[in-house]
This record gives C-alpha cells, structure tokens and sequence, in this order.
C-alpha cells in the first residue's frame, strides 16, 4: 500500500453560477499569459518596443490551439472516429489534447504572419519568447493532473500520482508525468536564459536550443507514458517525434552559427526609427540645430562677441529673424535687407565662415 502520493483532483471543473471554469482551460490561459509576460520583457531588453510580443501572439496563439489540437486528432483519430466514438467531440478542446508540436509548428505560421506585419524578423521574435514557451508548457502541464490524464507506468514511489476509478483508466497510483515534464520544462527555460546571455544566441538559435532541449527530455517521458498511442517500430509516435525534431534543431544551430554568427543589432526597425523621429520633431519646435547649435528667434547668440544692434534699436547678441547664426552663416553677418551690408563696427576684410551643415 502506498502510504505517500499526489491526490488529483474530484473534479477538473469548478462551477462559477452558469460559468463553468475548467482546470485544463485555466492553466493553458495562465501559460500563454505568462509566455507573452516574460517574452515581452526580453523583446524590450534586446531592443524592441513594449506590445510587439502581445500583438504577434495575437496571431501566434490562435493558431497554435488550432494547430495543436489538429495534430492530437491526427495521431489519436481512435478516440474520435472509431466505432462507438463521437466525432463531435474532436471539438471539445477543453476536454484535453493539444499536440505540442502541431501547436509549435502551426503557431510558428500565425506568428510569420504578424511578424511580417510589423516588419520584424522572426527568429528574432521566436528566440525572445523561446522560455517563455517553456515557462507556459510547465504551467499547462498541470491541465493533466485537473483531467487525470496522461500518467506512466503503475509505481510506489512517494510521489506518484493517484488515479480515481473513470472511464478508459483504472484507480491506482501511477508516475506523475505531467510533473515530470512540467520541471523538465522549467529546467530548458532556465537554458535557454543562461546561454542565452552566455553565448549571445540570434538569429533563431535561442528557439532551436528550447525545442532541441525540451526534444531530449519529452523522449523519456514519453516512454513512461501508457495511455493508448500509435507505434513505429516498437517505439511511441510521439518518441518518433522527438527524435527528429531533435536533430533538425540541433542541426539549424550548427548551420546557423556558421551562416549567421553573433546576434541581431537591430530586432525592431520601428524602435530605432521612433527616438530620431522624435528628435527632429524636438528640433523643430524648439529652433534648434542640435549640430552647430543655431540659435532659435529671439534667443541670444552667447557666440557674438560683437553684440549686434536689432532694427529696434536694442542692443543683444540675437540675429535678426530668419537669419543665421554667427557660427553657422554663409556671410560673417547678415543683412536683413539681404544686401550684404556690413554691421557697424565690422571688419572690412573679415572672412567669411564655410556654412556648416546640419
């Protein structure tokens, strides 16, 4: 008898009046919340603008869910189509079954789509919100121990998880492998954020090393895994999976590094524009030249020694209206009346300055 064990839940539903909160649904939102959380904050840190991450995963989520849920029908049609089966309930997402991979790979297409919205390369976009990935996976995980889903082999150990009596799974307690892959997932987001700022990872490589890591542990867990699922050649299709998506990731990083080394200076173009936007804008209200200096109307030039007299008779160091500084002037001094004349008390033979350019 096992006297040590993880209790699952009576029930995967809390009833909220007519509003029934699902514990499956529940840690799939609080995943994605916090994956668009943390990715914006390393999108900002690498150079981009606040709201870009939340905008593409505008298109990202959606399509992962449908992409996600697309592949667990796929690879599981048994449970949906077969014999006594009601295919209605391939809708019923709430209910459990989102593919990992289809989510990846068909949430990838959603977020090429805003990326090339907003003009942003989308390694770059991928490698920001790689742990964030992660993170929401360890926190999704969790919506199987709510369904009672997805547990290993039968074992004693203290913490094994315990399985009430249901349909397609018998009581007993059994290897908690949504824990397993839930801390597995943690460990690849730390990872991924170690050598991210270790080795400077662009151009994708950040991504690839999440999904090449999360590869080598979900391999195991899958192995313990013993709900129902298809073979090739003695092995889970899932472990299949794995396998190759392990090996294109590692070799994307290879071939990338060699291609592309270093990282991306420039992740957001949008983010560089927008403060040399600003400050012209800031140059033109206040009549400066943030150059040479030119003096805005009626500011005083401290650069003329001489302190030359307005058309109203007041004596100050302000050039007359429209006119060039001292530094910056074609002539030495100007004319209002455009004639050339000279001020009083000028040299006669002064040499006119080189206009320099703003």
């Amino acid at each position: 008898m096992n006297l040590a064990y993880i209790p699952s839940p009576s029930t995967g539903v809390i009833e909220l009046g007519p509003i029934p909160l699902r514990g499956y649904a529940f840690c799939i939102i609080i995943g994605v919340f916090v994956a668009v959380w943390f990715g914006n904050k390393r999108w900002v840190a690498r150079g981009g603008t606040a709201g870009t991450v939340a905008d593409i995963a505008v298109w990202a989520v959606p399509f992962g869910l449908v992409g996600g849920r697309l592949y667990h029908v796929i690879t599981d049609y048994q449970l949906y189509f077969s014999d006594g089966e009601n295919w209605v309930d391939a809708f019923k997402i709430w209910q459990g079954g989102l593919g990992i991979w289809g989510a990846v790979a068909l949430g990838a297409v959603g977020a090429w789509i805003g990326c090339r919205r907003r003009g942003i390369p989308l390694p770059a976009w991928a490698d920001a919100l790689a742990p964030g990935i992660a993170f929401a996976q360890a926190i999704g995980r969790w919506g199987n121990w709510f369904n009672q889903e997805l547990y290993g082999k039968q074992t004693d150990l203290p913490w094994a998880v315990k399985i009430s009596e249901g349909a397609n799974r018998v009581a007993g307690t059994y290897h908690p492998t949504f824990l397993y892959e839930s801390l597995w997932c943690v460990g690849v987001a730390l990872l991924v954020i170690w050598a991210d700022r270790r080795f400077k990872l662009g151009h994708g490589r950040a991504f690839a090393l999440y999904v090449a890591a999360y590869c080598a542990g979900r391999g195991w867990i899958e192995y313990l895994r013993v709900d129902e699922a298809h073979h090739v050649l003695g092995l889970r299709l899932n472990v299949w999976t794995a396998i190759v998506v392990f090996v294109l990731a590692v070799v994307y990083m290879i071939v990338s590094a060699k291609l592309r080394p270093g990282r991306e200076e420039i992740v957001e173009p949008a983010a560089v524009e927008a403060p040399k936007d600003g400050a012209a804008d800031a140059d033109g209200e206040d009549g400066k030249d943030g150059k040479d200096g030119t003096a805005s109307e009626g500011s005083t030039d401290a650069t003329d020694p001489k302190g030359s007299t307005d058309p109203k008779g007041s004596t100050d160091s302000t050039d007359a209206e429209g006119s060039t500084d001292a530094e910056d002037t074609k002539t030495s001094v100007p004319d209002a009346a455009g004639a050339g004349a000279k001020e009083p008390g000028d040299d006669a033979g002064a040499t006119p300055q080189k206009a320099e350019k703003s």
